[in-house]
């Protein structure tokens, strides 16, 4: 019997890839700050490069493949595949560029993205237009918006600014395409979802799951995202990423 049920599985694979894979759940991990709390800010949107590096040194260890969205359909080609993001453009994400530099090897070419507030780009604490640049020409990252001043886009008129001018002005820094939205605090409804469509391929909530493809409707604009914070460890993470 096993052998029959291996064998339709294989047939199933060979005529049906994507729907056959579909049902994996893939994580789409949050970040925020990649330094020491200094005492500043909140403790939990902080991880140490410490427990950064060790983080990514199990992706590696254990047969992850970081993808970007430009490579979305990738999920159902490549082993173990997972997102790393991180939200609003600190200059500490220079450190998760460091890290990703050192731990690349001929099997493990990490990459990540970084949502970036267009209007805060070259303040003292965010990455500046240099950094941008520099980072999305590197390869390790792909540079997307998460608005132009960070509101609350359930409650604001102006998508336009928010939404449009987010994506040109951070396209004029990279030179590449800006393709996914990171809604502010996480926050959407119908009409978000709306006007994010006008503009990108996919939106991320924070919705606190791994994404399974459905099929149902708007899924790449409500895609969930899972936090990794200061006080998570790394017998955390580890179950957040295997999913157990």
């Amino acid at each position: 019997m096993k052998k029959t049920s291996m064998f339709f599985l294989c047939i199933l694979i060979s005529l049906f890839p994507s729907q056959v894979l579909a049902v994996r759940n893939v994580p789409i991990l949050i970040y925020h700050s990649i330094d020491e709390f200094k005492g500043h800010g909140s403790k939990e949107l902080y991880v140490t490069p410490k427990n950064f590096e060790e983080q990514m040194m199990y992706l590696r260890d254990h047969g992850y493949t970081l993808l970007t969205f430009e490579r979305w359909q990738d999920m159902h080609k490549v082993n173990k595949p997972i997102f790393i993001t991180f939200d609003d453009g600190y200059k500490n994400n220079l450190n998760a560029f460091a890290i990703f530099q050192k731990l690349k090897n001929d099997r493990f070419k990490p990459t990540g993205t970084i949502f970036v507030i267009s209007d805060f780009i070259g303040r003292s604490n965010r990455l500046s237009k240099s950094d941008i640049k520099m980072m999305a020409d590197s390869g390790f990252f792909s540079i997307q918006s998460h608005t132009a001043t960070h509101p609350d886009l359930t409650t604001i008129t102006n998508y336009e600014y928010e939404l449009m001018q987010s994506k040109d002005g951070i396209q004029k820094i990279t030179g590449k395409p800006v393709i996914a939205l990171a809604y502010p605090y996480g926050n959407f409804n119908e009409k978000v979802v709306e006007e994010t469509k006008k503009y990108y391929l996919f939106g991320l909530t924070t919705t606190p799951e791994p994404f399974s493809e459905k099929g149902s409707k708007d899924e790449l604009y409500l895609l969930p995202r899972i936090y990794i914070k200061y006080s998570t460890t790394l017998d955390d993470f580890i179950k957040i990423v295997e999913g157990e």
